[in-house]
């Protein structure tokens, strides 16, 4: 499998991608299950730039950005 940097070699310790960083793309972003993908766009946002919203027969999460929130009437 190649890569187009090309330093995707195998190492002595077995590790295969030696160039990329360890962990997680959402580390510090707060406790575990505080970000959450919207349900139309797929971008990963924090719970409170979103809301569950009832989607075939099920809760769903879509961001602000996406479903503007509900105005009280």
């Amino acid at each position: 499998m190649a890569t187009k940097n090309g330093k995707n070699q195998v190492d002595d310790s077995g590790l295969r991608f030696t160039s990329r960083e360890n962990g997680s793309p959402f580390v510090g972003m707060g406790k575990v299950g505080e970000t959450m993908s919207c349900m139309k766009c797929g971008v990963h946002k924090p719970r409170r730039l979103g809301s569950q919203r009832r989607f075939a027969g099920t809760l769903a999460f879509f961001c602000f950005d996406c479903k503007p929130p509900l105005e009280k009437k």
